[in-house]
């Protein structure tokens, strides 16, 4: 099909407060839309085919890459956003390929060692600015993947950047820069409510299977011993077929209640147009009060027992140090960096080309550099 019969189609088919890729807000840069293509399914691709993008495959969710094969990495995690995403707003009429769009670039920006990494920059960079993964997803689609000869960055549309500035989670802060007083859409709010509902159910997934948390005590959260009850699940014989069951139907309870509150919630807040979402008081798109109820509780016991388990505060120690020896030695001897990241110092000043650089390492090559500049033996 043409872009044209697909913009019809969204016309046709998509709820009326949905966001229609025909009536976007546009580019920073002028350039011609694709022939069959729509604008968000044309930003979706630019996004897939970044440096960036690739280099989430090697870049930590929770565990370590080397920790590993089995165990969630950044890139992963995306993709499990985007599927959950994509679900939810297929069910309520919105459009699937900005949704799609948002989730994929959300986590653009991370730097190695996940959360860990993102507080060592942070803490380096203050004199700078600090360092924000939301912030930076910003400047890779717009500053520093240079992939085309006509403009830096990727020239997305403004729905997907306002989707990446105002992505908000416990460990996601909306740029207050971007149009603070103006919900974003519901796409954007999809992508939101779907990092939650992976981020729980898959590093729940994670921690059982390597053995930091116990079936036993994850049944003490009533979201999950209540599913086990439903589901016939007995902690105390608790196999890797089992977690498959508790994990997949964990997801499909979450996706359904989410949908079903926010189909009741729009007509009670009077929502009949996208106008009307961004200019309600609050967002529009997420759990009912119960089902949020049970997944913060949820995140409160992971947060307790599975992010800080003794052997993930020791992988955490060490990735700080891993950074923070790196950055200083950069700063130090700038003359060891690559000539691009040179040139870059020249224009955005030594500690944001560091920290730029650094950002953009996978968990394997910050580990690999760290062998090279400390390492005695390792004299290249």
């Amino acid at each position: 099909m043409t872009r044209e019969q697909l913009e019809r189609g969204e016309r046709q088919t998509l709820a009326p407060y949905a966001t229609l890729a025909a009536e976007s807000r546009g580019r920073l840069h002028p350039e011609s839309e694709s022939a069959y293509r729509t604008a968000f399914q044309k930003d979706r691709d630019r996004v897939v085919h970044t440096s960036a993008f690739r280099r989430l495959e090697y870049k930590t969710q929770v565990f370590v890459n080397y920790e590993g094969d089995y165990y969630r990495t950044r890139l992963t995690h995306t993709l499990e956003v985007a599927q959950v995403a994509t679900s939810i707003a297929r069910a309520l009429g919105l459009n699937e390929d900005l949704a799609e769009t948002i989730a994929l670039a959300h986590d653009l920006g991370h730097p190695p060692f996940g959360h860990a990494g993102e507080k060592a920059l942070n803490e380096l960079a203050a004199g700078v600015g600090g360092f924000d993964h939301n912030r930076q997803s910003l400047r890779i689609v717009t500053k520093l993947e240079r992939r085309y000869p006509g403009f830096p960055g990727l020239n997305l549309t403004w729905e997907t950047l306002e989707g990446i500035m105002k992505h908000e989670t416990k460990y996601d802060v909306p740029d207050p820069s971007w149009e603070p007083d103006v919900q974003p859409t519901l796409e954007a709010q999809v992508v939101n409510v779907a990092d939650e509902v992976a981020y729980n159910a898959h590093d729940l997934d994670d921690g059982l299977r390597s053995g930091h948390l116990k079936p036993t005590d994850v049944a003490t959260v009533p979201v999950v011993g209540e599913l086990m009850t439903r589901l016939g699940l007995n902690p105390e014989r608790f196999d890797s077929s089992q977690r498959y069951v508790l994990i997949r139907e964990l997801l499909g309870d979450v996706i359904t209640d989410v949908v079903t509150a926010t189909d009741a919630r729009l007509p009670e807040q009077g929502v009949r147009t996208l106008d009307d979402v961004r200019r309600a008081g609050s967002k529009l798109l997420g759990p009912s009060a119960a089902m949020g109820e049970q997944l913060a509780q949820l995140k409160e016991f992971l947060y307790k027992n599975f992010y800080f388990h003794h052997r993930l505060i020791r992988m955490t120690h060490k990735a700080h140090l891993v950074l923070e020896r790196i950055y200083h030695a950069y700063v130090e001897l700038p003359d060891m960096l690559p000539p691009d990241v040179v040139g870059q110092a020249q224009t955005l000043g030594l500690e944001r080309a560091v920290t730029d650089y650094i950002a953009g390492m996978t968990d394997r090559y910050a580990n690999e550099e760290y062998r090279r500049l400390f390492e005695p033996m390792a004299l290249t």
